[in-house]
């Protein structure tokens, strides 16, 4: 048997590993979804809606869609937003999708670098790749960390250019004390269950533009605007009334959940603050993170050690670590049409020395008190 053992009433326990993520359903919860499974009503109907009304209300948008993922909100809103042959500016340093859903509606993801301190896109460079071709730029609010949405704003109003903005991690945070899924053109979320909120998987799409509202939703259900009839080509992309009642008991405790996530943040970020090796999060002087990840960098120049084993060495101290993202989009094989010859080196550097820790909402004291312990010992082995 393998881990750190714990005596605890005189008798030696085994001390498990802290998860990455960590998911409890309450009873209400399980309640809702049963309750609807009962009804026989699973599909599409009016606890989406109900869901859609809440989830707009609470972050102070118009309007919002819900979709059966993340992936298909982003291939909704670019479908909405883009035709064939325009090119949208993204992010290098993020999940696949942000950059794959453009290409699948015809467009061309042009990679851009990003923010050596947060991690999100660098408007700066993103000016710099702007073409004729440009109609959309698609940011990323990575790890829940909110992006330079006023210089965002002001790029894409000076060249007319949509904002998608990619909120997939980011539920519940804010920027300039606005929430982040106000904003406009179009808001895309997922609800894994990994994220802040869950419904299974799901996802949803805020806006404030009635015309991008009417069109998602023809978009998500085979364009289809009345039975049987259809006016534009879509998809199958729709939540379901049980996926949708658990979202709404989730949405309950998403503020609260978020505000644990930054108390948590706030300790490892003390407890950490004096060590030589780390690049610890950062926010814009602006922005309200909601942690879904609490990501850091590593100065291998310092260390005896590459990251890989310096996982390892945590692993063992039964704390589980992970890399998002080991290789940036414009380095990915299914990219190498668009991105010949690119060379992003902020986005390339981060995916060599990235990597999260736990810092969800179920962490207790003493598990934020290991974590750091754990922490502190593997450091001093990497730096030996």
């Amino acid at each position: 048997m393998t881990g750190k053992l714990q005596v605890q009433n005189d008798k030696l326990t085994v001390r498990k590993e802290i998860p990455l993520f960590s998911l409890r359903l309450t009873d209400e919860e399980i309640s809702r979804v049963v309750e609807v499974l009962q009804s026989g009503k699973l599909r599409e109907g009016p606890v989406c809606r109900a869901f859609e009304e809440k989830f707009a209300s609470l972050v102070g948008a118009n309007f919002a869609i819900s979709v059966s993922s993340g992936t298909a909100a982003l291939h909704v809103a670019y479908a909405a937003a883009l035709s064939p042959g325009d090119e949208v500016l993204v992010p290098s340093f993020t999940f696949i999708a942000t950059a794959s859903m453009v290409s699948m509606v015809g467009a061309k993801p042009v990679f851009c670098d990003v923010d050596p301190n947060t991690f999100t896109l660098d408007p700066d460079d993103a000016a710099k790749r702007i073409t004729p071709r440009t109609k959309a730029i698609a940011p990323v609010h990575l790890f829940g960390n909110p992006c330079n949405i006023e210089k965002i704003i002001n790029l894409a109003q000076k060249y007319n250019l949509k904002i998608i903005w990619d909120a997939a991690q980011a539920h519940g945070a804010k920027y300039q004390k606005q929430d982040i899924g106000s904003f406009d053109d179009l808001v895309c979320y997922s609800f894994y269950p990994s994220k802040n909120m869950t419904t299974g998987e799901g996802g949803m799409i805020t806006t404030n533009d009635q015309s991008l509202y009417q069109k998602c939703k023809l978009l998500r259900s085979h364009g289809q605007s009345g039975k049987y009839y259809h006016t534009l080509l879509g998809f199958n992309y729709r939540l379901t009334d049980f996926m949708a009642a658990l979202g709404i008991e989730q949405l309950k405790n998403l503020l609260e959940n978020v505000r644990r996530r930054r108390e948590n943040a706030r300790y490892l970020s003390e407890q950490f603050s004096d060590i030589s090796i780390f690049q610890l999060p950062k926010e814009q002087p602006e922005g309200e993170s909601s942690y879904n990840l609490y990501s850091i960098l590593l100065n291998l120049n310092k260390m005896n050690v590459s990251r890989d084993k310096f996982l390892e060495l945590l692993k063992e101290e039964r704390i589980t670590a992970q890399v998002h993202y080991p290789r940036p989009l414009h380095k990915q094989p299914v990219f190498e049409k668009d991105a010949a010859d690119i060379s992003l080196p902020i986005s390339e550097d981060l995916s060599q020395r990235i990597f999260s820790l736990p810092v969800h909402p179920l962490l207790t004291q003493e598990d934020l008190e290991f974590i750091v312990k754990g922490m502190k010992k593997v450091v001093k082995q990497a730096l030996n």
